[in-house]
């Protein structure tokens, strides 16, 4: 019988998880807790306590490992948190608390009662998912149990022909995407769920990403599927290069999610044996929208998002801005405003005659140079990423007479020589007001633990802005410096 969850240590029946997921619904309701937060790594203690939340009338709060004290408290202040569930190390980071000892699905944890008020949350709401806003405070999205098991059920359907069957988690639980695309979903499609520590998928925190352990893992386990974020599969496709190797055949689907992917970096990725498929989704939305399917499942075209789910309405407004219904949020934490009916996305993007969803950049974050052309950075962006010597890259210049970036190497012994060559190459493929004119070297990746991207790897514009202001030369400073802006 093929087991429905593995975690490297031992394999897990349905009905052994079942019973675990009865036994952590137990210990809730005896222990009265109405919102419960944890901060966990990949585990199964996780998976049972997410199933016997969503079974039940609490709300979920999952706090991301590398949140800032100050973010964590904000985020249980906000929530109205009154029980708090870590691992005995994290608990150790609150030595104010008072810390009793609990087992949920064999692991060892800890869990103390916090005196948080009660706080008005939207009807319905069964979890509350923070994003790390630019301004550090991070924004709690409200979702129902009925939205989330809706896009699950709708990435079931879309997927069926593929028969995948084992899934290996890559990205953080407290990730919306991974929570629902990565764990709701194949649980109720009756897939194995590989849960494993992050640090053996390559993660730690969300500041470093080790493609070679990250390969080594996957050809040890042999998934069906992986989601994704760009600046990963980036990291596996250098490694893959590197080492001339291969992704392992058992793949079928490398959905890759969070911010634009475009074409060569799919098709690179292919020609390296990864399925890859660009998605579209936002938290607003509980996670994915749109996704593009290999064969049997559907079609695929390259440098779109894909088409939409099952589960979602897509329709684009007059001034293009991506309109989506059908999977929405119940409200934002401390707003009141009521969700409409076609919730705007702030995405800029077209629907070809084929129904593929091809983004164009934020509506709020398209520059407008000082000669009046305007140009969408993650367009330029995008083609930056196309060149092998360059991992990440952010774009300015609203009110610039030339377009300037911050570039992060693939490779840390990348000399500027290299990098050079790829922003030359970059700019004979674009129009004249699209090229860059100045480039300055990352101080730091872009990534939640250096502060300078959001938890699903968002660059966070103003931060990097104001880390590499004085590098990009002050002729070149803007007139409207990029400002915080919420992440989705």
């Amino acid at each position: 019988m093929r087991p429905a969850l593995e975690d490297g240590q031992r394999r897990w029946q349905r009905n052994e998880v079942d019973a675990a997921v009865a036994d952590a619904a137990l210990m809730l309701r005896d222990t009265g807790t109405r919102v419960l937060a944890t901060l966990l790594d990949n585990t199964p203690a996780f998976v049972v306590l997410d199933e016997a939340l969503l079974n039940g009338s609490q709300v979920h709060v999952p706090l991301p490992l590398f949140f800032t004290p100050a973010q964590m408290q904000h985020a249980l202040q906000a929530s109205g948190v009154d029980m708090l569930l870590t691992s005995p190390a994290q608990a150790a980071r609150w030595p104010g608390l008072a810390w009793l000892p609990v087992t949920v699905a064999g692991e060892a944890l800890m869990r103390a009662r916090l005196r948080s008020a009660p706080v008005a949350l939207p009807p319905g709401t069964a979890k509350i998912s923070f994003t790390s806003g630019t301004t550090g405070a991070p924004k709690g999205v409200c979702l129902s149990g009925e939205a989330m098991r809706r896009v699950a059920a709708g990435l079931v359907q879309a997927m069926a022909p593929l028969d995948i069957q084992r899934h290996l988690n890559a990205l953080p639980f407290s990730v919306l995407l991974e929570n629902i695309a990565g764990l709701m979903a194949p649980r109720l499609h009756g897939a194995t769920v590989v849960t494993l520590p992050l640090r053996q998928v390559g993660l730690e925190g969300s500041s470093s990403f080790d493609a070679a352990r990250f390969h080594a893992t996957v050809q040890q386990q042999q998934p069906h599927s992986l989601i994704l974020l760009p600046q990963m599969l980036r990291a596996w496709c250098g490694h893959l290069g590197q080492s001339g190797q291969r992704a392992p055949v058992s793949l079928k689907l490398v959905a890759v999610g969070g911010a634009a992917v475009g074409a060569p970096l799919i098709h690179a990725a292919q020609a390296l044996g990864i399925p890859a498929c660009e998605g579209y989704g936002l938290s607003e939305g509980a996670s994915v929208q749109t996704l593009n399917l290999p064969a049997p499942a559907g079609a695929a075209r390259a440098g779109s998002a894909g088409r939409a789910l099952p589960h979602v309405r897509l329709r684009v407004a007059a001034d293009g801005e991506v309109q989506i219904a059908g999977s929405l949020f119940s409200g934002y934490l401390g707003d009141t405003t009521p969700v409409p009916e076609w919730w705007p996305t702030g995405d800029l993007g077209r629907i070809d005659d084929d129904g593929f969803v091809h983004l164009l950049g934020r509506k709020t974050q398209v520059l407008i140079t000082s000669f009046g052309r305007n140009v969408s950075p993650e367009w330029v962006e995008t083609a930056l990423h196309s060149q092998p010597a360059v991992r990440q890259a952010v774009v300015f210049g609203d009110g610039m007479p030339a377009l300037s970036a911050v570039l992060w190497p693939m490779l840390a012994g990348s000399t500027d020589a290299a990098l050079q060559a790829a922003v030359d190459q970059t700019n004979a493929a674009l129009p004249d007001y699209a090229r860059i004119g100045r480039w300055t070297r990352g101080r730091a990746d872009f990534s939640a633990g250096t502060g300078m991207a959001t938890a699903n790897g968002r660059p966070r514009r103003a931060a990097i802005w104001q880390s590499h202001a004085d590098a990009l030369d002050t002729a070149l400073e803007p007139s409207n410096p990029p400002q915080p802006e919420p992440c989705s």
